[in-house]
């Protein structure tokens, strides 16, 4: 660890990293002078009112700094977060309602929105253009009042799209002007997050940011009012899904661009804090592990967009692999005692055992009950940390809100409350929502009763595992049946974890076999043969848990397994020192008439000269990509240029010119005087 300095020099720039978890919320302070982590500290994460978790983890690691460090030697803070990740895998957000213009049923159908989202309203409209960007017919504002209409009282936000939009948005503009004035909700044009012709996937993408603009602008209003309290007086960052920057309010209406923000800033700062160049990355949290590689100090980015939750989207981000496992992942019982690792998250029993000693009594009463044996003992429901019992509710339906109004902050036997099977039902409807959360047995527990962590109340943990093993045997659970319970939980963990490493290492995801199987079990001989496979680069783990599971995955593996100091805050030193960076894309097409037409997302403008189009092109992409790094908090960005053409055939000159494709990145430093 890095010895602190006697005192805080009042030229030196503090940096604060903050990462919002599933579980935890991190915090790291980086001294930008000497390039070192000087704090971190950790709180739980308060999904009802985020700002509690944020200003306790960031209190507690300015309070592990020397005396004399003011509010206003914090030049500025990051947050990298898994909010919007977490939101798109376990099916969370806002109730959105999705206009299609120009669309036919095959577009519609090929967007995915309805399996993506059963019951989500979707209307198409004439309008859109060609791939000319000329208008094919007008936009039918008729219709899209009267969709209005059927929508406008059953959703919160408005995604829209249109075909061939990439090449003229003005439909898009001017759907969103009339959904405004007519509604007041916010609307997510696709334009303004994909340049792809591909108008199907910029719909669903549109729609997936549609759903997490309050999640995301809820977490940014959070951590004003946390950094209003700390008097902390500097701009605020936020982690895109491709590890850099963007000012917060930059972000607001674009939150899909943090979708794997949490993994990005873990890849960063896996790289700033282990030194090296070309590694695996394994993240470990509460409700995910996320994987990804950097060869030769460069990360790879999905080249056709980031893929979360099964779902493809059209986002620009770090390639990696988001699974849902982690140590507050729910262990699940079924036919004969087979045991597995659920992908949902469920707050661990060792964790509310720890808040609410009363659940202490309650895992005693379930013991107590012989005749039991209910999978529903062992298990609580409560609303989520930091939230009220009076907070808002949106829609609800009578039975959800009934069953509601039953539970409360501190914890509930489950089956106190799912009692019917409407009640299970609302439930389960209430815990997608986000409104309430489920406490049970998860690998967390199973930690605590193997003395493999201690963070919480292992008292709990034993009494919960007690009651995994009466279930799973129906015998009594001695102690030696409950460790061997807990033990295959962790087994299981590791396993997995084993798995997905070797499949990131591999590049592919290979069906099940024996081989791998055994590998990732630990077992070194399958029949007379040995078996051993391992990555050939290091893998680097972060993340809370990882000290917990991963050295038993690296011996299994024979891997080199590195952990870095910090490694548990990974995601917030990543926050803390990644860049600000934009790209644009202007495409220039001809096709052999002489015309040349530039088609960037404000419309199209035509030329008889290529060398002059290309130049109009070239100005527009370093302008609207400078402007745009600007606007997010840069300062003095510099701008890469690449030039693609395709000329027609036998073309001797710029005048055979059928496609150019300018592309400018624009990299700069945060803006700290912001």
């Amino acid at each position: 660890m890095t010895d602190l300095p006697s005192a805080p020099s009042p030229s030196s720039t503090y940096l604060v990293g903050v990462d919002t978890g599933g579980t935890y919320t991190d915090a790291a302070i980086i001294d930008a002078a000497s390039h070192r982590v000087i704090a971190s500290a950790k709180a739980i994460t308060t999904k009802g009112d985020l700002a509690i978790g944020v200003a306790e983890a960031i209190t507690r690691a300015v309070g592990l700094l020397p005396q004399g460090l003011q509010p206003q030697h914090i030049s500025l803070v990051s947050v990298s977060t898994t909010l919007a990740t977490n939101a798109v895998v376990e099916g969370h957000g806002s109730a959105v309602g999705v206009v299609l213009i120009g669309f036919d049923a095959a577009m519609v159908a090929r967007t995915g929105i309805a399996q993506a989202f059963p019951g989500m309203p979707v209307e198409s409209v004439a309008g859109g253009h060609d791939h000319n960007g000329d208008a094919r017919v007008p936009l039918d504002t008729e219709a899209l009042e009267a969709a209005l209409a059927r929508m406008a009282d059953k959703v919160d936000a408005f995604a829209v799209a249109g075909a061939f939009a990439v090449r003229n948005a003005a439909h898009e503009h001017a759907a969103r002007e009339l959904i405004v004035a007519r509604t007041g909700k916010p609307v997510t044009l696709s334009t303004e997050l994909s340049s792809s012709l591909d108008a199907p996937r910029r719909a669903l993408t549109a729609a997936l940011n549609a759903r997490l603009i309050s999640r995301v602008s809820n977490l940014i209003e959070a951590v004003q009012r946390a950094m209003a309290q700390l008097q902390i007086r500097c701009p605020l960052m936020i982690v895109k899904g491709d590890g850099t920057l963007a000012l917060a309010e930059s972000v607001v209406t674009r939150p899909i661009e943090t979708v794997l923000s949490g993994p990005a800033a873990s890849l960063v700062g896996a790289q700033w804090l282990s030194g090296l160049d070309s590694f695996i990355m394994s993240d470990m949290g509460g409700t995910t592990t996320d994987l990804g590689v950097l060869l030769n100090g460069r990360p790879r980015v999905a080249s056709d967009g980031a893929e979360v939750g099964g779902w493809r989207t059209m986002v620009r981000a770090i390639d990696v692999r988001t699974i849902g496992l982690g140590g507050d992942s729910e262990v699940l019982l079924g036919p004969q005692g087979k045991l597995s690792i659920s992908t949902q998250r469920i707050v661990p029993v060792a964790l509310v055992g720890q808040r609410y000693p009363e659940v202490l009594a309650m895992l005693e009463a379930d013991l107590a009950d012989v005749d039991g044996g209910s999978s529903m003992q062992g298990r609580f429901v409560l609303l989520p940390f930091g939230a009220r019992a009076d907070s808002p509710t949106g829609e609800l339906t009578a039975r959800e809100r009934e069953v509601l109004e039953q539970i409360g902050e501190r914890p509930q036997a489950l089956r106190k409350v799912a009692h019917s099977l409407s009640a299970q039902r609302a439930i389960s409807s209430l815990r997608r929502k986000g409104l309430i959360q489920l406490s049970g047995f998860t690998p967390s527990d199973a930690a605590h009763v193997l003395g493999l962590q201690a963070n919480w109340s292992s008292e709990a943990a034993k009494l919960a595992g007690q009651l995994g093993a009466r279930l799973r045997e129906m015998k009594f659970p001695t102690p030696e049946r409950t460790e061997q319970f807990a033990r295959d939980v962790w087994n299981e963990t590791v396993r997995l974890t084993g798995r997905a490493i070797l499949d990131t290492a591999l590049g592919v995801k290979l069906a099940d076999d024996q081989l791998l199987d055994a590998v990732c079990r630990g077992h070194t001989l399958l029949g007379l043969a040995t078996v051993s496979l391992k990555p050939s680069v290091p893998v680097v783990a972060v993340g809370g848990p990882v000290k917990v599971y991963y050295p038993e995955v690296a011996r299994r593996l024979g891997c080199d397994m590195v952990f870095p100091d910090y490694c548990d805050v990974a995601n917030a030193v990543g926050a803390a020192t990644g860049v600000v960076a934009q790209t644009v894309v202007v495409r220039v097409a001809g096709d052999g008439s002489g015309v040349f037409v530039v088609h960037s997302t404000v419309g199209t403008q035509q030329y008889r000269d290529p060398a002059e189009a290309l130049g109009q092109a070239t100005k527009m992409a370093r302008e609207a990509a400078r402007t745009a790094v600007l606007a997010m908090g840069a300062q003095a960005p510099e701008v890469k240029l690449t030039l693609q053409k395709t000329m027609l055939p036998n073309a001797t000159s710029d005048t055979g010119l059928l496609e150019a494709v300018i592309t400018a990145e624009a990299i700069g430093r945060p803006n700290a005087a912001a």
